[in-house]
């Protein structure tokens, strides 16, 4: 070996050494690179602006079978969509339903205040492609109408419609099919299965009780149902009943369910409605006294996303309602009762204290034995000036306070008219409207309101 040779080696040894490692260090910062660039945006958007779930529902199979053929897609509450959100989507179904006469859902107050003409400029959204699938009930005179109000603010925006609005009628199944038709060629593919409701089962009215003899107002029953079949389904509280009577099967009527599985049976709280000549309700006259315990009623239960207790099963729940709305917050406390959950407050509204307190005994024992911490009850024609449920809330607006700041959940049932619209007022004086919707967004303040 020579003594120049030895330098070249070594200079040449030390070049590769230096090449590798710069290779070394190129396949690391590559790595870190793909580490910190985030997943791809999904290709379609479905929003959902859901009240009793059912929009919620219709969103996430929309967005399963848009991933039929292909697409990237995933469904999305619209109390999470912001002009950001807008501007990033190039494709988003809306699914929007309205509550009541024309209102948008809870979850979309906020949204929904920019949507009157003249109220808000849109952003510019013409890169965005759309379409609506509005849920609604011909009954209303405002019918589809938060859906319709998205549809025309979009159109201002400068977005673009996949294809026209499609306006559902009470879960009518032609509509769906249409809106369904139109993913599956969006997706490219044909096969996708119907989405069926599910079957109404045979059951019996086990027990029949009236809660409130001698009221000024319609009678109240207490109805308890098991399976014919003998096999109870299961639900959770804040679920609903959908039954299909005999005089108006086309038409099924929903009731808040009162009861948990591990009673056994299913209970209603069904308040008697007879029409200006004195006819009974379709479905309140044949579960109040048409059927009797050999009858079959036809009966399916729907979940009810929106007023189930969901991540709000261990906080402190305020629980706000009037008349037959008892029966929803009923079913949230024997649930809570089952739970081990004491920090419960219940505040309830009906007319008088000798006829209208309703499940007396049971919400007595509830307060007696701790698993109600509150209990506070307004009977409105018990005194000269009328007082209702809302004038509580008012009244104990500081206790409301200190139970929403450390982390309350409120759930309101009953009444549109009057008990919903006067509570949603109350507590918006109480902690502000802006922390009123943040508490809908982040589903702290749910209702079940008809």
């Amino acid at each position: 070996m020579t003594l120049t040779a030895e330098p070249l080696r070594w200079g040449a040894a030390l070049l590769l050494s230096a090449g590798y490692l710069l290779m070394c260090a190129g396949y690391v910062r590559r790595a870190r690179a793909r580490a910190r660039v985030p997943a791809a945006p999904a290709d379609w958007l479905v929003v959902y602006a859901s009240q009793t779930g059912s929009a919620e529902t219709l969103a996430r199979r929309s967005a399963e079978l848009l991933a039929t053929g292909g697409l990237a897609a995933r469904a999305a509450c619209i109390s999470s969509l912001d002009d950001a959100g807008l501007r990033a989507a190039s494709r988003i179904l809306f699914v929007a339903s309205t509550y009541g006469e024309g209102d948008a859902p809870d979850t979309a107050a906020r949204f929904a205040g920019r949507l009157t003409a003249g109220n808000d400029e849109p952003p510019e959204l013409a890169h965005l492609h759309y379409a609506v699938l509005a849920l609604g009930d011909r009954s209303y005179a405002d019918f589809c109408g938060f859906g319709r109000a998205l549809d025309g603010w979009l159109a201002r925006a400068g977005a673009t419609p996949l294809f026209e609005r499609i306006d559902v009628d009470r879960g009518d199944s032609r509509a769906l099919e249409d809106w369904q038709h139109h993913l599956g060629r969006l997706a490219g593919t044909i096969d996708a299965p119907d989405w069926e409701a599910p079957a109404y089962a045979d059951w019996r009215i086990a027990e029949r009780e009236l809660l409130n003899p001698g009221s000024a107002g319609g009678p109240l029953f207490r109805v308890a149902l098991a399976p014919v079949d003998g096999l109870l389904p299961t639900w959770e509280a804040g679920d609903l009943a959908q039954v299909s009577a005999p005089a108006d099967p086309g038409h099924p009527r929903e009731y808040s369910i009162a009861s948990v599985p591990s009673d056994g049976r299913l209970e209603l709280l069904v308040r008697l409605h007879r029409h200006q000549d004195g006819s009974p309700g379709a479905a309140s006259g044949w579960l109040c006294e048409g059927a009797f315990s050999d009858d079959a009623v036809r009966l399916r239960l729907r979940e009810h996303q929106r007023f189930r207790l969901g991540d709000n099963a261990r906080r402190p729940l305020l629980l706000i309602g009037n008349g037959s709305g008892l029966a929803g917050l009923r079913g949230l406390l024997r649930a809570r009762v089952q739970l081990g959950e004491r920090e419960n407050w219940l505040l309830f509204g009906e007319r008088n204290a000798a006829h209208d307190f309703l499940l007396r005994g049971e919400l007595e024992g509830w307060q007696g034995s701790g698993w109600l911490e509150r209990l506070d009850l307004a009977f409105s024609r018990d005194q000269q000036e009328r007082l209702y449920v809302q004038d509580l809330l008012r009244a104990q607006a500081d206790a409301v306070r200190t139970w929403i700041g450390r982390g309350a959940a409120v759930y309101v049932c009953g009444s549109l008219q009057g008990m919903a619209g006067g509570v949603h007022e109350a507590l918006g004086h109480i902690v502000g409207i802006d922390a009123l919707e943040r508490l809908a967004a982040e589903g702290r303040y749910r209702r079940d309101v008809y």
